[in-house]
């Protein structure tokens, strides 16, 4: 008869341990708090990223809008109300993140340079953007528009 009641006092003590109901919705609370915690940081990242598409698609209807500006500087008709009107649109999609890049000569990279003309000449040592046709925009990390070149090889 001891030996039964010994048993089940082992029993009923592995069993309240095993369902400790305090240390059960301690681990409940804990992974839904996680859980939350992931939620939020993924809906914080999905808005950042809708924002980033956002103004990079109202950034990519400007191009154009600047490719003019710059043809007009180019051939001196930009004065008066105009060249104000002008510089308030380059300064405000600056000020959004807008970056023109133009550099040449520099190394060709076919991921922000589009070639649309090939020379050759002695006078480089590598392949080399050496004239700027349309210069390239990129807001952040995202390229827009890749830069329209000339590229001239070494001979």
């Amino acid at each position: 008869m001891s030996e039964e009641i010994t048993t089940e006092v082992v029993t009923e003590e592995a069993a309240t341990e095993s369902v400790d109901p305090v240390a059960a919705l301690t681990e409940d609370l804990q992974r839904l708090q996680a859980e939350y915690a992931n939620y939020r940081k993924r809906v914080e990242r999905d808005r950042a990223l809708s924002a980033e598409v956002a103004i990079s698609s109202v950034l990519l209807e400007f191009l154009a809008i600047l490719d003019d500006l710059d043809r007009a500087a180019a051939h001196n008709e930009l004065s008066g109300g105009f060249k104000a009107v002008a510089d308030q649109v380059i300064a405000t999609t600056s000020k959004l993140g807008l970056e023109k890049f133009v550099d040449a000569p520099s190394a060709f990279d076919p991921n922000i340079h589009d070639a649309l003309m090939h020379e050759t000449s002695a006078e480089v040592s590598e392949t080399t953007v050496t004239k700027i046709l349309q210069p390239g925009y990129k807001y952040k990390e995202r390229i827009l528009r890749p830069a329209r070149v000339v590229v001239t090889d070494p001979q």
